[in-house]
């Protein structure tokens, strides 16, 4: 049996009906682009699928729809943010360290000041003012 397109219980599903408020940065027919409430670095950005699908491995295959949300997103968080480099990243299940379970791909703007993977998590929380800011620049402001 395939999995619904929508899961009413999902958070994730959530934001992408609307129900659930995100700070959007991308948003296409089939993705949408929205900030990580607990980023790592300055623009963490998640990726996911309009579609509900658990993960990568299971469900409907729908990587392949993420594709121009993650390069349009990728490349607005590196110009828009002056990032050096970035880190792109899904996790498939719960022991790969996948909290929700609906498909997403994190996009981590990465800076000089803190390179290489042993920086990738950055364990200080974000405030809500940081993530109003980075929404800003990435937005200009709408």
């Amino acid at each position: 049996m395939s999995e619904p397109s929508s899961d009413p219980d999902c958070l994730f599903c959530g934001i992408a009906n609307g129900t659930v408020p995100s700070r959007t940065v991308y948003e296409d027919d089939h993705a949408l682009a929205f900030l990580d409430l607990g980023a790592w670095h300055r623009g963490h950005t998640l990726v996911i699928p309009k579609r509900h699908a658990a993960d990568l491995v299971s469900g409907p295959a729908l990587m392949a729809d993420l594709g121009p949300a993650i390069d349009a997103t990728a490349r607005l968080l590196v110009d828009r943010l002056d990032a050096d480099g970035l880190n792109l990243l899904s996790s498939a299940g719960p022991v790969a360290g996948q909290t929700v379970l609906h498909l997403h791909v994190h996009l981590i703007p990465r800076y000089a000041d803190r390179p290489g993977l042993a920086n990738l998590v950055d364990p200080t929380p974000v405030s809500p003012a940081e993530l109003d800011a980075v929404h800003a620049r990435l937005t200009g402001g709408r």
